[in-house]
């Protein structure tokens, strides 16, 4: 016998999924973070920035954007600050500051909000806005 998730089963799952990613995010573990990734998944960044692009699969989003936008950040700097999901269905808003300083040395404080698609337990896909003009300015100007 299957069992099919209500809409409010779907809301909870999903929003648990997210909320538990932004704490291994926070954590740093990306063995674990890349788990919550299906494997197909996509990760969108708009913009015009030399990263904006959709980004497909764990190791593309976390072994190449991740580490590109990262490494011109000083890591030590860094401070991740979730402000809070909104959950619906499959779908899950989440927001949240980003500040550090910049290799360049300019101050990097964004805020960020991302649409989370979550699919069978996993991220199938993200898309993420923030500032673009203030992170072309700050981190790759």
């Amino acid at each position: 016998m299957t069992s099919t998730l209500n809409a409010d089963d779907v809301t909870t799952q999903s929003k648990a999924v997210v909320l538990d990613y932004m704490n291994a995010l926070t954590d740093g573990d990306f063995a674990v973070l890349r788990r919550f990734f299906a494997p197909e998944a996509t990760w969108t960044l708009a913009g015009d920035l030399p990263l904006s692009r959709t980004w497909t699969g764990p190791d593309e989003i976390l072994g190449e954007f991740v580490p590109a936008m990262v490494s011109r950040l000083v890591p030590e700097s860094m401070e991740l600050e979730f402000t809070g999901v909104i959950a619906e269905g499959d779908q899950v808003l989440a927001e949240w500051n980003t500040r550090a300083l910049s290799r360049s040395g300019g101050r990097y404080d964004q805020h960020c909000l991302a649409i989370f698609t979550v699919r069978d337990g996993r991220i199938a896909a993200v898309r993420e806005y923030f500032d673009t003009l203030h992170a072309k300015n700050v981190v790759f100007g």
